[in-house]
């Protein structure tokens, strides 16, 4: 184990050069969620020359994954990585910034393709020596519900998965910093938009209305009730509105709101509860204001759920590594954030962990989908180093 691991480090160091070229030429070229067919294409020709069996899981869609066959026998263990972008407008000065005006690589995924590139390509240069199979998984959409890994899992491409793995880098600490959890660990997510529709006119007749906005207000005000009221002090739940559009003029009472919003949880019992609570209040407005409404509400990613035994296995395995190339592994709290990779872990054993990457001599850094986002391309180093070891470690029966 320790000769494979440190011919696969060292493959893996010759690799970052390339690694950071790869990350910089998405990071100018981002694609949107289901949009991503130039993004594909690339990845797809990065193989096509390697001794791999790429499969394209679904079709329409821009998935990829590769299949590594080791000349050993062994497990079979999926590692993933994302790569589509948001609809941001960056404001990084990079030199490699987006030029695909309002859509950048503000969550990190550039990083991880990058890195999980770097890596199968050491993976496929040792592949004799290796025990097992590695399936390389590249998924689209991962920001955008029903997401991308819910229909590569129902494509039956992983169905021969022992396990499953995958990081995500947050800047919040350095490349020298990586962070574990189990259980549940990254919330659950729906979404939702109301719209309310009243009757409309002058300002000075409120009387002659049915005033969509106030209702709306008292909607908004009322579903703050929900996590402080309804909802068991002891689990996590957040609503949040992020959007309350109602356009029209000083002495005009608008017909209609439009209200968009968030819910998360990390108790899977609330994805539910959540729902009827929403439709309750907004039942309530209707009547209490004498309005209609149409409520599109959207059951998002469900709660990730990090096995605890392979958990375990990745703190262990990654522990002995502490002062090597990383410096820190820490179990850290329960996320607040979804991630579409709860979908592979709900039918397959694996863990999803967090590596640093906040740039260097930055004290405040910009944060996952800000504007001026930035990483430390360091990271994709400790990243690809920790799926080696990982992946080597749970590939032997």
């Amino acid at each position: 184990m320790n000769n494979l691991k440190e011919k696969l480090f060292k493959l893996i160091e010759n690799n970052e050069s390339n690694m950071i070229d790869i990350r910089r030429h998405l990071h100018q070229n981002p694609e949107l969620s289901f949009e991503e067919v130039n993004t594909a294409d690339y990845i797809q020709s990065f193989y096509k020359d390697k001794d791999v069996n790429i499969i394209k899981p679904i079709d329409g869609e821009h998935a990829i994954v590769v299949e590594i066959k080791g000349g050993r026998e062994g497990r079979t263990i999926g590692l993933r990585a994302d790569f589509d972008a948001l609809p941001i407008t960056e404001e990084t000065d990079v030199p490699f910034k987006s030029q695909n005006e309002g859509v950048m690589h503000a969550c990190g995924h550039d990083v991880h393709t990058a890195y999980l590139m770097g890596l199968a390509d050491a993976l496929i240069e040792m592949k004799e020596e290796l025990p097992g199979t590695v399936k390389i998984i590249h998924q689209h959409a991962e920001e955008k519900p029903p997401g991308g890994a819910k229909a590569i899992v129902e494509s039956g491409v992983l169905d021969d998965l022992d396990e499953v793995y995958g990081i995500h880098i947050v800047p919040a600490a350095g490349p020298e910093f990586i962070g574990y959890n189990k259980g549940p660990s990254f919330s659950g997510s729906s979404t939702f938009k109301l719209t309310i529709n009243g009757l409309g006119g002058h300002a000075a007749s409120p009387h002659k209305t049915h005033d969509a906005l106030v209702a709306g207000t008292n909607f908004v005000n009322a579903i703050q009730t929900i996590v402080s009221r309804r909802i068991d002090p002891l689990d996590m739940g957040v609503v949040t509105i992020g959007a309350f559009e109602a356009p029209g003029g000083y002495n005009v009472i608008q017909d209609s709101v439009t209200i968009k919003g968030t819910a998360r949880y990390l108790n899977p019992a609330l994805e539910e509860t959540m729902y009827q609570e929403i439709k309750k209040i907004a039942d309530s407005v209707a009547v209490g204001f004498d309005v209609k409404y149409d409520l599109d509400y959207q059951y998002g990613y469900p709660v990730l759920y990090n096995h605890p035994e392979q958990t375990d296995k990745v703190a262990e395995i990654l522990s002995e590594s502490v002062g090597d190339y990383f410096h820190q592994l820490v179990e850290i709290p329960q996320v607040t954030g979804s991630e579409d990779f709860a979908y592979y872990l709900q039918k397959i054993p694996g863990s999803f962990y967090i590596v640093g990457s906040k740039p260097n001599g930055v004290s405040e850094p910009y944060m996952n989908h800000h504007p001026k986002f930035d990483v430390n391309e360091d990271c994709m180093l400790v990243a690809a180093k920790s799926l080696a070891e990982i992946t080597l470690n749970r590939l032997e029966k």
